[in-house]
Protein backbone atom coordinates (compact mmCIF):
# COMPACT_ATOMS: atom_id res chain seq x y z
CA UNK A 1 0.00 0.00 0.00
CA UNK A 2 1.33 3.40 -0.83
CA UNK A 3 1.65 6.37 1.49
CA UNK A 4 -1.10 7.97 -0.61
CA UNK A 5 -3.55 5.38 0.71
CA UNK A 6 -2.69 6.27 4.31
CA UNK A 7 -3.10 9.94 3.46
CA UNK A 8 -6.67 9.40 2.17
CA UNK A 9 -7.60 7.72 5.46
CA UNK A 10 -5.88 10.49 7.45
CA UNK A 11 -7.84 13.11 5.47
CA UNK A 12 -11.15 11.41 6.28
CA UNK A 13 -10.32 11.40 10.00
CA UNK A 14 -9.28 15.06 9.85
CA UNK A 15 -12.55 15.91 8.09
CA UNK A 16 -14.50 14.20 10.90
CA UNK A 17 -12.63 16.33 13.45
CA UNK A 18 -13.56 19.41 11.42
CA UNK A 19 -17.22 18.29 11.25
CA UNK A 20 -16.89 18.26 7.45
CA UNK A 21 -19.24 15.49 6.33
CA UNK A 22 -18.50 16.11 2.65
CA UNK A 23 -14.80 15.70 3.44
CA UNK A 24 -15.42 12.47 5.35
CA UNK A 25 -17.24 11.06 2.32
CA UNK A 26 -15.02 12.57 -0.41
CA UNK A 27 -13.01 9.44 -1.24
CA UNK A 28 -15.69 6.92 -0.34
CA UNK A 29 -16.74 4.13 -2.68
CA UNK A 30 -20.48 4.05 -3.56
CA UNK A 31 -20.59 0.48 -2.19
CA UNK A 32 -18.93 1.43 1.12
CA UNK A 33 -19.70 -0.49 4.29
CA UNK A 34 -19.28 0.85 7.83
CA UNK A 35 -19.27 -1.95 10.40
CA UNK A 36 -19.71 -0.27 13.76
CA UNK A 37 -21.44 -3.32 15.25
CA UNK A 38 -18.74 -3.66 17.96
CA UNK A 39 -19.40 -0.14 19.23
CA UNK A 40 -20.18 0.33 22.90
CA UNK A 41 -21.68 3.70 22.10
CA UNK A 42 -24.22 5.31 19.84
CA UNK A 43 -25.41 3.89 16.54
CA UNK A 44 -23.89 0.39 16.78
CA UNK A 45 -24.67 -1.43 13.55
CA UNK A 46 -23.60 -2.19 10.00
CA UNK A 47 -24.29 0.39 7.31
CA UNK A 48 -24.23 -0.46 3.59
CA UNK A 49 -23.92 1.98 0.71
CA UNK A 50 -22.92 5.59 0.36
CA UNK A 51 -26.11 7.22 1.66
CA UNK A 52 -26.50 4.88 4.66
CA UNK A 53 -22.89 5.54 5.64
CA UNK A 54 -23.27 9.29 5.15
CA UNK A 55 -26.38 9.21 7.35
CA UNK A 56 -24.48 7.24 10.01
CA UNK A 57 -21.57 9.68 10.13
CA UNK A 58 -24.02 12.60 10.06
CA UNK A 59 -25.97 11.21 13.02
CA UNK A 60 -22.70 10.73 14.88
CA UNK A 61 -21.71 14.36 14.24
CA UNK A 62 -25.14 15.60 15.34
CA UNK A 63 -24.89 13.69 18.63
CA UNK A 64 -21.81 15.60 19.80
CA UNK A 65 -20.83 19.24 20.00
CA UNK A 66 -17.16 18.46 19.37
CA UNK A 67 -15.19 15.37 18.31
CA UNK A 68 -11.42 15.00 18.33
CA UNK A 69 -10.04 11.77 16.88
CA UNK A 70 -6.32 11.37 17.60
CA UNK A 71 -4.80 8.51 15.58
CA UNK A 72 -1.88 6.95 17.43
CA UNK A 73 -0.41 5.39 14.29
CA UNK A 74 -1.27 4.10 10.84
CA UNK A 75 -0.36 0.44 10.27
CA UNK A 76 -0.37 -0.55 6.60
CA UNK A 77 -1.39 -4.06 5.60
CA UNK A 78 -2.13 -4.53 1.92
CA UNK A 79 -5.34 -2.67 1.09
CA UNK A 80 -6.05 -2.08 4.77
CA UNK A 81 -4.89 0.51 7.27
CA UNK A 82 -5.18 -0.25 10.99
CA UNK A 83 -5.59 2.90 13.07
CA UNK A 84 -5.56 2.85 16.88
CA UNK A 85 -7.47 6.00 17.86
CA UNK A 86 -8.06 7.95 21.04
CA UNK A 87 -11.24 9.99 20.76
CA UNK A 88 -12.55 12.80 22.92
CA UNK A 89 -16.22 13.65 22.53
CA UNK A 90 -18.03 16.61 24.04
CA UNK A 91 -21.80 16.46 24.41
CA UNK A 92 -24.03 19.45 23.85
CA UNK A 93 -24.14 20.02 27.62
CA UNK A 94 -20.33 20.15 27.80
CA UNK A 95 -19.79 16.65 29.18
CA UNK A 96 -16.56 15.12 27.92
CA UNK A 97 -16.19 11.42 27.16
CA UNK A 98 -12.97 9.69 26.12
CA UNK A 99 -12.79 6.43 24.20
CA UNK A 100 -10.17 4.26 22.58
CA UNK A 101 -10.84 2.00 19.63
CA UNK A 102 -9.15 0.64 16.56
CA UNK A 103 -10.48 1.38 13.10
CA UNK A 104 -9.59 -0.64 10.04
CA UNK A 105 -10.06 1.16 6.74
CA UNK A 106 -10.02 -0.80 3.49
CA UNK A 107 -9.15 1.01 0.32
CA UNK A 108 -9.64 -0.23 -3.21
CA UNK A 109 -9.41 1.58 -6.53
CA UNK A 110 -8.44 4.84 -4.80
CA UNK A 111 -11.66 4.80 -2.71
CA UNK A 112 -12.47 3.87 0.89
CA UNK A 113 -14.51 0.69 0.61
CA UNK A 114 -14.91 -0.18 4.29
CA UNK A 115 -14.55 1.12 7.83
CA UNK A 116 -14.59 -1.50 10.58
CA UNK A 117 -14.41 -0.82 14.33
CA UNK A 118 -12.62 -3.04 16.84
CA UNK A 119 -12.28 -2.54 20.57
CA UNK A 120 -8.79 -4.02 20.86
CA UNK A 121 -5.62 -3.55 18.82
CA UNK A 122 -4.80 -7.29 18.82
CA UNK A 123 -8.26 -8.13 17.47
CA UNK A 124 -7.88 -5.63 14.61
CA UNK A 125 -4.37 -6.80 13.74
CA UNK A 126 -5.51 -10.42 13.70
CA UNK A 127 -8.42 -9.50 11.40
CA UNK A 128 -5.97 -8.16 8.80
CA UNK A 129 -3.57 -11.07 9.15
CA UNK A 130 -1.02 -9.48 11.47
CA UNK A 131 0.00 -10.46 14.97
CA UNK A 132 1.33 -8.23 17.73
Amino acid sequence: MSQANVEIVRQAITAMNERDLDGVMRDTDPEVEVDWSRSRGVEAGVYHGYQACRDFWGTFLEAFDRIVNSPEEFIECGERVVIPIRTCLWGWEGIKVEARYVAVATRRNARILEWRLYQERGEALKAVGLEE
